[in-house]
C-alpha cells in the first residue's frame, strides 16, 4: 500500500512537470517564429551590420537587441515579448498539431482565460498567418478526457479493490485496511488541491472537461464514503451516531468543493449525503437525527448551488429530502408528526431565505423574472405530505389534519414572501382542492354506482375540524390571492392571474364541498349567505385590482377571475336559497347584471359572464326539460312554469344583448343573440308538447301534427332571424337564420316525408274534410316555406332561396296526393289497403296539372328552380302514365289517360315555344 502510494504522487508530480515543461517549450517556439519572420521582413542596409554586431552574444541577448518593429497596437514586437505574462496557463495543440497555435482556454471551473501572447500577432509587414482551427480528433479525445475519465474511475476503484485483496488474502486486519484507504482517499484528494493550487490548467485544446483535480477529489470522496461505511455496517468500528456524522461531514465537504471543481463533484457528494441515512442502521431511529441531518444538508447545498446557480443540484437536493419525508410517513409505524412539520417548514426556510435569498432579486424586480423552476419539487412533495396528513384515515383521525393545514398556509406564505416561487401557490392549491372534493359523500353526487371510496364512503374525513380548517383556508387564499393579485397587476399580469385565480377556486370548491357535505342540497340558506357573501367579495376584489392596473379597469386576466369567481359564487347562491326550479329563472334573469354593468366598466370578461349565464341555463333545462319537475308542472296550457322558465331567460338573453351591442360588443353579444333566439324556440316548442300530451313532455312519441308545429315554428324563426337581422345586422342572426331553415329542410325531409308519413305509419288524419291533419302537417309548411323562400331572395344565398323553393314544391305535391288517396280512402290512408282505377288515374292528371302550375310560377317568378321541379314532375307522370297506366288501366280510364298526358305535353311545347319566339323578337329589338 505504500508503495502504492508512492507510485501514485509520483505519477502526479511527473505530469505536473510535463505539463508546465511542454507549455514553456511551445511558448519559445512560438517567439522564435514570430523573431524569424522579423528578421526575414528586415530589409534595411544596416541588417548586416546589426548581425555583425550581435555575433558572439547569448540568444536572449540578441533577442532583447532586435529591432522594434511596430505591432497592430501601437507597441513593438521586443515589448510584446519582454511584457508576456508567464505562459502556464495558455492551452496550446498537442505534439501532433506542430506550428498551429491554438486559442487560450480556461482549465478549471473558476479560471479565467490567458491574454494571448506575441505568438499570436502577425509581425508588421509580414503576411498574416491563418489562425488554426480547433482540432477535436479520436486522438485527443482519447489522449486526454477519455484517459483522465476512466483514470479516476480506476483510481477510486482500484482503492476499493485493493482492499478487498487484503480482506481476501489476509495480508493486514481490518483496522489496517481501513486506515490504508481512508489514507488513500485523503492523499488523492490532497494530490488534487495541490495540482489545483500550483497553477494547473488544461494544456490541450478540447480537454477542460477532464479537469484532473475535480476527478482525483471525486475519486477520493467516493474511497472516503466506502471507508466509513465499511467502518460502520461491516466491522462495527464505529457506532451509528459517529457513521452518520461522519457520512455527513464527508458529504457535506464534497458539495463544498464542488465550488472549486464543479457540478459532478457537487453531484456526488449530494448522492453519497442523501444515501447516508439508508447506509447507516439503527435500532432505535430516531426521526430527529435524520430530519435535522438532511435539514443540514439542504442547506449546505443550496447554498452552493446559489452562489453557481445550480438548479438542477438544487431541485435533486428538494427532492431527495422529500422522498425521505414521504418514506418515514409510510414506513414508520409511529410518525412523529412534529418532527414531519419541521423538515417541510425547514424545506420552505431553506427555498425561501438560501435558495431564492442569497444573490437574487425580491419584490417586484423578481416578479418580472418569471418563476423559479426548483420550486416545483418542494412544493410537491410539501403539498403531498400535507394530502396525507388530511385524508389518510391514520392521520386525519388522530386530528392531524390540522399539521396537513399548517403546511398549506406555510406554502402560500413562502410564495407571497418570495414571488418567484409561484409553484408553491398551485401545490397547496390542488393539494387543498383535492382535499375537500374528497369529503363529499358519493351518494351526494350520485356516485354510488361507481363504488367511489370505501364501501361508499367519502375518501377523507369530514367532522368539526375539517369543517374549520375548511373555512379558515378558504380565507387564507382570498386575502393571499387578491393581496398579490393587486401587487403584480401592473407589472406582472400572469402572475397576478394565477394569484386570482386560486383566491377564487379554492373559497368555490371549499363551500361546495360543505354544503354537500354538511347541508341541505335542496335548499340550505346557511350556505346561501356566505355564497352571498363570496360573490360580493370577489367582485369587489375584481374592481380593487382593477384600480392597480396599468393603465387603470383595463379589465385584465386577475380582474376576469374575480369577477368570474363572483359569477359561479352567484350561481350557488341561487341554487342553495331558491332551489333548482327557480334557480332556473332567476340565474336567466341575472344575466342581464353583467350586461348592464358594461355601461360603467368595459372589462371584457362582462360580456362572458352574461354567456356563461346561458350556458348554464341551457345545462339546467337539458337535465330537467320541466324546470320545477314533472310532478310540479301544472296540466294548464301555456300558462304553466314552461312559460317563465323558457320565457324569462329569452327575454333576458335579448336584452343583455341589446345592451352589449351598445357597449363592449363583440363576441359575447353574439352568443346573447343567439341564446336568446333559442330560448324563444324553446319555449314555444315545449308548450306546443305541453298541450298535445296533455301537459306531459318527457313521455311520449311526436306525433305528424306535434312534428308539423315544429317546423312551423322553424320556419316562422327563421323569418323572424332575418327580419332582425336586415334592421340591426348581426353574424348570429344571419348564419341563425339560414340553419332553422336548413333545420326545417332536414325535419320535412325526414319526419314529414318519411318516419310520420301517413301512407306509412297508417295515423288517423282526421274526420273533418279540408282542415285536417295533412293540411297542418303538408299544406300550411308548403306555404310557410315558399313565403320564407319568396322573402330571402334577395337577402339570403340563392343556394338558400331554392332549396325552400324546393321544399314547398314537394311539400305541395305531397299534399295534394295525399288528399287525393283521403278522398278515396277516408280517415286512413295507408298504402296496404290498395289502389283503385280511377285514383291511379287521378293521379296521373293531378300530377300534370301541378306539374303545369309549377311551370306557370317558375316562369312568373322567375325561378329556375320551380321550372325544374314542373320538368321532373311531368316526367314522372309520363313514367306512370307508359308503364303503370298502360298495365293497370283498362278501358276509357286507359284512353284517357294518354289523350291527357299527350293534351299537356303539346300544350307545354307549345308554351315553350312561344316563349323563346318572344326572347327572339325582344333580342332582336335590343
Amino acid at each position: 500500500m505504500f508503495f502504492s502510494l508512492i507510485a501514485i504522487a509520483a505519477v502526479i508530480a511527473l505530469f505536473v512537470i510535463v505539463s508546465r515543461q511542454q507549455n514553456r517549450i511551445a511558448l519559445i517556439e512560438r517567439e522564435l517564429g514570430v523573431l524569424r519572420g522579423l528578421l526575414q521582413s528586415d530589409a534595411s542596409l544596416s541588417a548586416p551590420k546589426a548581425d555583425a554586431a550581435q555575433e558572439g552574444l547569448p540568444e536572449e541577448a540578441k533577442a532583447a537587441a532586435a529591432p522594434a518593429a511596430p505591432l497592430a497596437d501601437g507597441t513593438t514586437a521586443t515589448e510584446e515579448v519582454v511584457a508576456t505574462p508567464e505562459p502556464e496557463g495558455e492551452a496550446v495543440a498537442g505534439p501532433w498539431t506542430k506550428g498551429k497555435a491554438a486559442p487560450a482556454q480556461s482549465a478549471g471551473p473558476a479560471e479565467p482565460a490567458q491574454p494571448a501572447t506575441v505568438a499570436e500577432t502577425p509581425a508588421a509587414g509580414s503576411p498574416a498567418p491563418a489562425k488554426a482551427a480547433p482540432q477535436s480528433d479520436v486522438e485527443t479525445a482519447l489522449g486526454t478526457r477519455w484517459a483522465v475519465w476512466v483514470g479516476g474511475i480506476a483510481l477510486a476503484l482500484g482503492g476499493l479493490f485493493l482492499i478487498r485483496y487484503t480482506i481476501e488474502a489476509g495480508i493486514f486486519g481490518p483496522g489496517v485496511r481501513l486506515t490504508m484507504a481512508g489514507i488513500l482517499g485523503l492523499a488523492l484528494i490532497a494530490g488534487a488541491e495541490f495540482i489545483r493550487r500550483t497553477g494547473f490548467k488544461v494544456p490541450v485544446q478540447g480537454a477542460a472537461g477532464a479537469y484532473i483535480p475535480s476527478i482525483l477529489t471525486a475519486a477520493g470522496a467516493f474511497i472516503l464514503f466506502g471507508t466509513v461505511y465499511a467502518a460502520h455496517g461491516i466491522y462495527g468500528f464505529i457506532g451509528p451516531a459517529t457513521a452518520f456524522a461522519l457520512l455527513g461531514v464527508i458529504g457535506v465537504a464534497t458539495i463544498g468543493a464542488a465550488l472549486v471543481h464543479g457540478l459532478a463533484l457537487a453531484g456526488i457528494g449530494l448522492v453519497g449525503a442523501m444515501v447516508t441515512p439508508a447506509l447507516v442502521a439503527s435500532q432505535a431511529p430516531n426521526p430527529w437525527a435524520l430530519f435535522v441531518y438532511l435539514a443540514i444538508m439542504l442547506a449546505a447545498t443550496a447554498a452552493t448551488a446559489r452562489i453557481r446557480d445550480w438548479k438542477a443540484l438544487v431541485a435533486a437536493a428538494f427532492a431527495g429530502t422529500g422522498i425521505w419525508t414521504i418514506l418515514y410517513m409510510v414506513d414508520a409505524p409511529d410518525v412523529n408528526l412534529a418532527a414531519v412539520l419541521f423538515i417541510s417548514l425547514a424545506t420552505l426556510v431553506v427555498l425561501a431565505f438560501v435558495w431564492l435569498g442569497l444573490f437574487s432579486a425580491t419584490g417586484r424586480e423578481a416578479a418580472a423574472r418569471g418563476f423559479d423552476w426548483p420550486s416545483i419539487v418542494p412544493g410537491f412533495f410539501i403539498a403531498l405530505s400535507a394530502l396525507g396528513l388530511s385524508v389518510d384515515p391514520a392521520f386525519a383521525s388522530a386530528g392531524d389534519a390540522l399539521h396537513g393545514a399548517v403546511l398549506l398556509v406555510a406554502l402560500v406564505a413562502a410564495a407571497l414572501y418570495r414571488p418567484r416561487a409561484l409553484p408553491l401557490v398551485f401545490a397547496a392549491g390542488i393539494a387543498t382542492v383535492l382535499i375537500y372534493l374528497g369529503i363529499i359523500p358519493p351518494a351526494t353526487i350520485g356516485a354510488n354506482a361507481l363504488d367511489v371510496g370505501l364501501d361508499a364512503q367519502p375518501l377523507a374525513s369530514s367532522d368539526a375540524l375539517t369543517f374549520r380548517i375548511g373555512i379558515a383556508l378558504g380565507l387564507v387564499f382570498i386575502g393571499a390571492g387578491f393581496w398579490a393579485a393587486r401587487r403584480f397587476a401592473a407589472t406582472a399580469p400572469a402572475r397576478a392571474a394565477c394569484w386570482a385565480a386560486w383566491g377564487v377556486i379554492v373559497p368555490l370548491v371549499v363551500l361546495t364541498a360543505l354544503w354537500l357535505t354538511f347541508g341541505d342540497v335542496d335548499r340550505d340558506f346557511g350556505y346561501a349567505l356566505p355564497a352571498l357573501l363570496l360573490t360580493l367579495v370577489f367582485a369587489a376584489g375584481g374592481e380593487w385590482i382593477a384600480r392597480s392596473e396599468q393603465p387603470p379597469l383595463a379589465g385584465g386576466p386577475a380582474v376576469s377571475f374575480a369577477l368570474g369567481g363572483a359569477g359561479i359564487a352567484g350561481l350557488l347562491m341561487l341554487h342553495m336559497a331558491f332551489g333548482s326550479g327557480w334557480t332556473t329563472v332567476l340565474l336567466g334573469a341575472a344575466a342581464v347584471i353583467p350586461a348592464l354593468a358594461t355601461r360603467w366598466r368595459s372589462y371584457p370578461v362582462l360580456g362572458w359572464i352574461a354567456v356563461g349565464a346561458a350556458v348554464a341555463v341551457l345545462g339546467r333545462v337539458a337535465f330537467d326539460p320541466t324546470i320545477f319537475g314533472a310532478a310540479f308542472l301544472s296540466r294548464t296550457p301555456v300558462f304553466n312554469w314552461l312559460l317563465p322558465g323558457y320565457g324569462m331567460p329569452a327575454l333576458a338573453f335579448g336584452f343583455a344583448a341589446w345592451q352589449l351591442a351598445r357597449t363592449t360588443d363583440g363576441r359575447p353579444r353574439l352568443a346573447m343573440e343567439a341564446a336568446s333566439a333559442l330560448f324563444a324556440l324553446l319555449t314555444i316548442a315545449m308548450l306546443v308538447r305541453h298541450a298535445m300530451h296533455g301537459g306531459v313532455i318527457d313521455t311520449g312519441t311526436v306525433t305528424l301534427a306535434e312534428q308539423a308545429i315544429y317546423t312551423l315554428i322553424a320556419l316562422g324563426a327563421g323569418a323572424i332571424l332575418v327580419a332582425i337581422d336586415m334592421r340591426s345586422p348581426s353574424s348570429v342572426l344571419r348564419y341563425g337564420s339560414m340553419a332553422a331553415g336548413v333545420v326545417s329542410a332536414g325535419l320535412i325531409a325526414v319526419q314529414h316525408f318519411v318516419v310520420l308519413n301517413p301512407l306509412l305509419t297508417d295515423e288517423s288524419t282526421g274526420t273533418i274534410p279540408v282542415f285536417n291533419l295533412l293540411f297542418l302537417a303538408y299544406l300550411l309548411p308548403a306555404v310557410a316555406a315558399g313565403a320564407l323562400a319568396l322573402y330571402v331572395r334577395d337577402k339570403r344565398p340563392r343556394w338558400y332561396a331554392a332549396m325552400l323553393a324546393l321544399i314547398a314544391a314537394l311539400l305541395a305535391f305531397a299534399y295534394a296526393t295525399l288528399s287525393v288517396r283521403r278522398l278515396f280512402k277516408g280517415e286512413f290512408i295507408a298504402l296496404w289497403s290498395g289502389l283503385g282505377q280511377v285514383e291511379t288515374y287521378t293521379y296521373s292528371a293531378l300530377w300534370l296539372v301541378i306539374g303545369v302550375a309549377l311551370l306557370t310560377a317558375g316562369v312568373w317568378l322567375k325561378s329556375q328552380v320551380l321550372r325544374i321541379a314542373s320538368a321532373v314532375l311531368i316526367a314522372v307522370a309520363v313514367v306512370k302514365v307508359f308503364l303503370f297506366d298502360m298495365s293497370e288501366l283498362e278501358g276509357v280510364l286507359r284512353a284517357l289517360s294518354f289523350i291527357g298526358l299527350g293534351a299537356v305535353l303539346i300544350g307545354i311545347g307549345l308554351f315553350y315555344q312561344r316563349l323563346l319566339t318572344r326572347a327572339a323578337r325582344e333580342g332582336r329589338a335590343g
